[in-house]
């Protein structure tokens, strides 16, 4: 039994769009080659093909022809459905960051120090921060692509506050593995004088004194991330 070939799936796709799951529908190879970007020649070669497979049905009534998918294109087409759907929901264990490590400006260990901050820390990661973060300058397009997906994934959320004469900026906490060898959260900040390149990192251990690194170090990163439940 001849298997639905790649290019005919667009096709199938576009007669299903027009109602021909159940029903005879007029079609022109012109009109068609337009919908799938495919000359008219190709539209017709694909009528032709998956006919003789099988996978529609065609009546003519003069020159105007008509088209309906068969049960077996039903089936074809559900197969195919059911495995990009499962494809698409599948989601990874971890995100991962390559970069670079670069110096702060030292704001990270006065902020991450803020009683606010570290009670909630403690509460809710299991640990006080050692003081500071550690940056870490992106280094392809494709990293900094994925950490604007991060929000796609549940963090544990920091709440913001007041100390009476300012407020402090909410932290999203994404748990994490550095290098493969230390426990780390990569840190999202309501109000960061960074841009998308960069990245910041705290753990309850000085990451560079227990990955042996320093400043310009490659450094890779883990995010363990899991889909947001359905709402």
């Amino acid at each position: 039994m001849p298997e639905l070939k790649l290019q005919h799936i667009l096709t199938l796709a576009e007669l299903f769009a027009k109602g021909a799951r159940y029903n005879f529908i007029p079609i022109t190879t012109s009109s068609l080659g337009k919908s799938i970007r495919k000359s008219q020649q190709a539209a017709s070669k694909h009528l032709v093909e998956l006919e003789s497979d099988g996978y529609i049905e065609r009546l003519r009534s003069g020159t105007q022809v008509s088209v309906r998918i068969t049960t077996k294109g039903h089936a074809e087409m559900l197969k195919i459905f059911s495995v990009l759907k499962s494809s698409l929901e599948t989601s990874p264990s971890y995100v991962e960051f390559k970069g670079i490590i670069i110096s702060g400006m030292g704001e990270g260990a006065y902020y991450m120090s803020m009683k606010g901050y570290t009670k909630q820390f403690k509460s809710k990661l299991g640990y006080v921060p050692f003081p500071g973060t550690l940056n870490v300058k992106l280094r392809d397009k494709e990293f900094i692509e994925a950490k604007r997906l991060l929000d796609a994934h549940p963090a544990i959320m920091i709440n913001g506050f007041s100390d009476g004469k300012r407020t402090y900026g909410w932290v999203k906490c994404y748990p994490a593995r550095v290098n493969d060898n230390v426990d780390a959260a990569l840190i999202v900040l309501e109000r960061t004088h960074h841009d998308d390149s960069v990245i910041e990192l705290i753990s309850k251990e000085n990451i560079k004194k227990s990955t042996k690194l320093s400043t310009g170090s490659q450094i890779t990163i883990r995010v363990n991330v899991k889909p947001k439940p359905s709402e």
